[in-house]
């Protein structure tokens, strides 16, 4: 049963997740347009009126404000509050259900990254260079924080996947991006090789399936690009997550 201390702390986790995710949703605006997002104050892309505090509570002030902008009306895409929610609830679960506090809190950077870089590129089909050196350090970090995987592994990881998608970039334009090739560099190193070719699987599928439907619909042709990022991103962090089960439970039913 929940005591009254634990509910607190819950709130509390789940409010600073959801900070965090405003914070993430600056990130994603601020970097394609090449922004400082250290310093300056928050303003409606609009009007370009300066917000105030009661303007950028994570997920109250968009209910509150009713998705629109305080000054101008205009509407604010839900995409601000679900990632903040997204955010919460992902620091959340994760500090409950993961054993190791330490790996929740790697995992949640992880997750952070990831999801910053799948949305930005969802936007703009470019992976962020300084996204991909932050999951090369958080990967870093794992070393010695997170789920054990052996260095030998983690060297392999680096080029597992990564080398064959550089090698079909450069025979076959369009087919993936060299920031595919960079996100697959760290996440190699962050999950060892098997890890890798797991999150790799998981994207392909991801994307085949997205692929298939966007065509079927007609809102792509069959030479159209879309953003490969966002299922790489699905994919390494079902691998963090649960990679040694997914490749457990493939070779005993396969």
């Amino acid at each position: 049963m929940l005591t009254l201390a634990y509910i607190v702390i819950y709130v509390l986790i789940f409010a600073i997740g959801a900070s965090i995710g405003s914070f993430l949703n600056v990130l994603v605006y601020r970097i394609p347009r090449e922004l400082d997002f250290v310093k300056g104050f928050s303003s409606c892309p609009s009007c370009g009126r300066r917000l105030t505090p009661l303007d950028l509570v994570p997920i109250f002030s968009w209910l509150f404000l009713k998705g629109r902008c305080r000054y101008c009306g205009v509407k604010i895409p839900p995409r601000y509050i679900l990632v903040e929610a997204a955010c919460g609830a992902a620091g959340l679960l994760l500090w409950i259900f993961e054993p190791s506090h330490t790996h929740a809190l790697l995992f949640f950077a992880v997750f952070c990254v990831l999801l910053t870089m799948a949305l930005i590129d969802a936007d703009t089909q470019t992976i962020s260079d300084g996204l991909n050196i932050a999951l090369g350090v958080l990967a870093v970090v794992s070393i010695w924080a997170g789920p054990e995987v052996d260095i030998q592994s983690r060297l392999i990881g680096l080029a597992a996947v990564s080398a064959p998608l550089f090698v079909i970039t450069l025979f076959i334009e369009g087919a993936f991006g060299l920031g595919d090739v960079f996100l697959m560099i760290s996440a190699g190193f962050l999950l060892g090789w098997q890890g890798a070719l797991v999150a790799f699987f998981i994207g392909l599928v991801i994307g085949g399936v997205y692929g298939a439907f966007t065509l079927a619909l007609g809102k792509k042709g069959r030479k159209d690009h879309f953003a490969f990022g966002p299922c790489l991103a699905v994919g390494i962090f079902a691998s963090l997550l649960s990679g040694e089960r997914i490749i457990d439970w493939y070779f005993s039913t396969f």
